[in-house]
């Protein structure tokens, strides 16, 4: 599929893309719009430091390894709430979610963010696409990730055919924090990311969750940043499959595998609740 790109003036506002996103409930098709949208972003230095506040991250000089989703969102609303693209934005889950750090990420100030839709596929419980999201600076390609999201009620022709993680690595502890209650509306006041399920009990509820769930991408975030010592700072790529949301308030632990060019971890509820899972590789 060839993408036909658009390239923004400027960010789009997210009070509009919202009003959009609430107003559209309803699948309207079954094939992916073959868009694109590519847009230049600065970085805002309060923002990045209120970012780094909220995951846990340290002022190291680099980006965040997640940071650049927040550059991303206010694009990537645009294309998920555009009039072409098929399913609702209000209702997909993120399955798993894969970052590639091809450079280190010092000293960048402003990069072109670029978002497409691709790969539809049936799934047990409806069809999956992955978000497609990449950032270059004047050197080329920086960054890029895909994020696999699931929509309810899609019908496909296919057998579903689904990844699961397997550590074949001896794993310990090296992590206990606390999910606070109010970390979805903090989390959702740096990333822009207001989804309901995320802010209260009360709007959790109105989608059919008992109580609030972190973002998966703060717990993402927040695993990456206790693992800064673990981690390679380029030529790394980090996937990680979201299991059991992460009820707020609750506690988790992180378990991972020594520090490394490769790793497994898991991040882990009461009980052997398992969150999430994930490892880091050398970019093939």
């Amino acid at each position: 599929m060839t993408t036909d790109w658009h390239t923004l003036n400027s960010e789009p506002g997210l009070q509009t893309l919202y009003v959009k996103a609430v107003t559209r409930r309803k699948i309207t098709g079954s094939a992916l719009p073959d868009l694109g949208y590519h847009c230049w972003v600065n970085v805002d230095p309060k923002r990045l430091e209120a970012y780094r506040k909220v995951c846990g991250f340290a002022d190291n000089g680099l980006l965040p390894p997640t940071y650049p989703h927040i550059l991303a969102f206010a694009l990537q609303m645009q294309l998920l709430t555009a009039k072409a693209f098929p399913f609702p934005l209000l209702g997909l889950i993120h399955l798993s979610n894969r970052i590639r750090i091809l450079r280190p990420m010092g000293g960048v100030h402003r990069v072109r963010v670029s978002v497409k839709v691709q790969n539809l596929k049936p799934h047990a419980k409806g069809a999956t696409f992955d978000l497609v999201t990449t950032l270059d600076d004047q050197l080329g390609v920086l960054w890029e990730a895909e994020s696999q999201m699931l929509c309810r009620g899609v019908k496909l022709e296919g057998e579903p055919v689904e990844e699961a993680f397997a550590s074949t690595l001896s794993l310990t502890e090296v992590a206990h924090w606390k999910a606070p209650a109010d970390i979805g509306r903090r989390y959702a006041k740096v990333s822009g990311d207001y989804n309901p399920i995320h802010l209260s009990a009360i709007s959790a509820k109105l989608f059919g969750f008992p109580s609030a769930i972190a973002h998966g991408l703060w717990n993402k975030a927040r695993t990456l940043a206790a693992l800064t010592d673990h981690l390679p700072t380029a030529n790394v790529e980090i996937a990680v499959q979201f299991r059991k949301p992460v009820r707020l308030p609750s506690e988790v632990t992180l378990m991972s595998s020594a520090a490394g060019s490769s790793g497994d971890f898991q991040l882990m509820g009461a009980g052997e609740l398992e969150h999430m899972v994930g490892q880091w590789r050398p970019v093939a």
